[in-house]
């Protein structure tokens, strides 16, 4: 037994002692950190969640914080909104706000930045709020009925895909069948206009193109108007002449949004 023993001491003596050092070419791994966040798990380094020391998930990383429920699996649980953490945990790696366009959970956001004690990140998502509704481009809606033959009705919008998407409704509704809109009604990309059209024996203005095809009644089409600015998020701001009860009736209406 002491021979094994001798020489067992005689080899180890004889390995370099290099080869018991990690090889310097051999990268360890930095200390991961998972979470459950409402549900969702996210795998990030510890690094990344310490970054705003006194934070609240650089202690829970830290394991400063005493009283983080543990889930099943032994990670930290913390009941907020996990979706969203993910905004949270791209601005601690990049330390940039970059949220989707169209993005619309803006003051949940902040809500959940505070929570976490990311004061920085709250005033970053504060200040994108401010910029986006600084920017944000107001359009204009205008319905005008002249009563009127020469002039008629006439729809203006700033947003020349309000025009077209009305041209393709009134398409629609017409009673004959129409290959397209008629471009005779076609003032510019931001205006249409009805000039034609007479009254029925009950006082109903008929819409009529030039070669007389009937494509709807003048109501038709304000209340078509009407419908789809609500639809698209307009807001009814003046009506002219509103003494006849129904907004479909008025002279003039004026939206925005």
């Amino acid at each position: 037994m002491e021979l094994k023993l001798s020489r067992m001491e005689s080899e180890l003596n004889h390995i370099n002692p290099d080869v018991l050092q990690p090889s310097k070419n051999c990268k360890v791994l930095p200390l991961m950190v998972t979470l459950n966040i409402g549900g969702c798990l996210y795998i990030t380094q510890k690094q990344t969640l310490s970054k705003y020391p006194g934070s609240f998930l650089e202690e829970v990383a830290n394991r400063k914080r005493q009283g983080v429920p543990i889930d099943s699996k032994g990670n930290p649980f913390i009941d907020r909104d996990g979706p969203l953490f993910r905004h949270i945990l791209n601005f601690l790696r990049t330390g940039e706000l970059i949220l989707p366009e169209g993005f619309q959970e803006c003051g949940l956001l902040v809500r959940e930045a505070e929570f976490y004690g990311l004061e920085r990140l709250a005033e970053a998502i504060k200040e994108h709020e401010r910029t986006r509704g600084s920017s944000a481009e107001t359009t204009f809606l205008e319905v005008i009925d002249s009563h009127e033959r020469s002039q008629g009705l006439k729809v203006f919008c700033s947003d020349p895909d309000f025009i077209e998407r009305l041209k393709g409704r009134i398409v629609q509704v017409s009673k004959s069948r129409l290959d397209g809109f008629p471009e005779e009604f076609a003032i510019s990309s931001n205006a249409i206009q009805f000039r034609h059209f007479i009254k029925s024996e009950t006082g109903t203005r008929l819409v009529l193109k030039e070669d007389n095809t009937f494509v709807c009644t003048l109501e038709t089409l304000k209340f078509e108007t009407v419908m789809m600015a609500f639809r698209r998020g307009f807001r009814l701001i003046t009506s002219l002449d509103s003494s006849k009860g129904s907004i479909v009736h008025c002279e003039g209406l004026h939206f925005i949004k």
